[in-house]
């Protein structure tokens, strides 16, 4: 009987530890947002359009239709050059030929 309950006591803390490890990374999801056309070349996270595949694939700097992951609330904010901005949507300037 001892062993049973060292079983489901190791089972418990596992499960208890999974579901804290998923409840971190779901607050830390949530405070990031995808930001279209500010990723350097090659630094992309993932793509929206032609062009790109999935991360590091975007062709060109600030590509519009290639997104990152930025903090909550700063997307639109960022200043890049050329009076660039980050958008929440996929922007159609600076597209890999």
């Amino acid at each position: 009987m001892y062993r049973k309950m060292t079983a489901a006591a190791v089972v418990a803390g596992a499960i208890a530890a999974a579901t804290t490890g998923l409840s971190a990374t779901d607050a830390k999801a949530e405070a990031k947002e995808k930001c279209f056309g500010v990723a350097l070349a090659g630094k992309n996270d993932c793509a929206a359009g032609p062009g790109t595949t999935c991360a590091g694939t975007s062709k060109v700097d600030y590509q519009g239709n290639a997104w990152t992951l930025v903090p909550k609330g700063t997307c639109e904010t960022m200043e890049l050059p050329g009076d660039r901005k980050g958008s929440l949507t996929p922007l159609k300037r600076d597209l890999a030929g």
